[in-house]
């Protein structure tokens, strides 16, 4: 008998445990002022999350976040009102700042899908291109955000809401959408599920390619022009640590590496489980140093999890 597959409710009830836990352990973590804190944290690693769920459940992987987060974050801060020159575009200025997003994001599609570069080289690439360019935008110097419109969307609230948590939940929501109603998110998981089949039935397995690392390339392009308007300035270490976490928060979250399974929903559980566990450790007074070794046995545990039914295909012969 096949064994058993990780439930997908799975990494749900992780989530619910770990509040119900952590508040029962320090009743401050309930409250609506932490949840917001929680909300207002998460909402960069989600927005990413989206986009790389896509390349990953097609069996792929994109280094390229952080490049792409520094080249946009520095696109917005010097089209906008701001400290280095006379620029003042506005709303215009936040559209073409996502510009150099979206372009990466084809650049790494049309590399792994029209000339064969593995993913994880391309994206790399990509990656070190990107952050250089915007190490030359910034020249030394990060340019401040002036265009208070922009810090005031950035640090404020709507409601008791965060602003930036507003916004990605709404790009989660399209992220389900998009997968669970277009052929673009069906096919997805047809491509990870197995290539050549795919190809076989059909589907242009290269244009879906290019489709979902354009897709991380314009989400991760707003994740770091987002978290520049909370912080006030264009910085090429805007999104650094956010790949790592990204990737942790999909494999958590259910998306095996080997794509095929899983998706936008559980990669959003896997974000909010992480942003739950790091603030609920920090309220019950758990040492930085054993912080660190939690999340490293959790992403190991995930990583087990993920693959316990491949166990089968992936055993080595002595």
């Amino acid at each position: 008998m096949s064994p058993a597959r990780p439930r997908p409710w799975g990494p749900g009830l992780a989530l619910l445990a770990l509040c119900v836990g952590f508040g029962l352990a320090e009743p401050r973590f309930a409250t609506a002022h932490n949840l917001a804190a929680i909300a207002d944290r998460s909402a960069v690693p989600l927005i990413l999350a989206v986009g790389m769920s896509f390349v990953v459940l097609q069996g792929s992987i994109d280094l390229a976040l952080e490049g792409v987060m520094a080249a946009c974050s520095l696109g917005l801060a010097l089209l906008v009102l701001n400290s280095r020159n006379a620029l003042d575009l506005g709303g215009a200025g936040l559209a073409l700042a996502l510009l150099p997003g979206l372009l990466l994001g084809l650049l790494n599609g049309a590399l792994v899908s029209r000339l064969g570069v593995p993913s994880f080289m391309a994206t790399l690439g990509v990656w070190s291109a990107s952050l250089g360019a915007a190490m030359l935008l910034s020249g030394g110097q990060p340019p401040l955000i002036l265009d208070q419109g922009m810090r005031g969307f950035g640090l404020g609230r709507t409601g008791a809401v965060p602003n930036l948590a507003l916004v990605a939940g709404a790009v989660v929501a399209l992220g389900c959408l998009l997968q669970r109603y277009t052929r673009f998110g069906r096919y997805s998981v047809a491509i990870g599920g197995g290539e050549a089949l795919a190809r076989q039935s059909g589907i242009a397995a290269d244009r879906y390619k290019v489709a979902a690392f354009a897709l991380s390339g314009l989400l991760a392009g707003l994740a770091g022009i987002l978290a520049s308007t909370q912080i006030g300035l264009g910085h090429v270490d805007i999104g650094l640590g956010q790949t790592l976490a990204t990737i942790t928060a999909v494999v958590i979250g259910g998306t095996p590496l080997g794509g095929g399974r899983g998706g936008v929903l559980r990669s959003a559980l896997g974000v909010l489980i992480l942003a739950v566990l790091a603030n609920g450790m920090i309220f019950v007074g758990v040492a930085p140093e054993l912080q660190k070794a939690v999340q490293g046995a959790i992403i190991l545990l995930a990583s087990l999890l993920a693959t316990w039914h491949l166990r089968g295909r992936l055993r080595a012969v002595a």
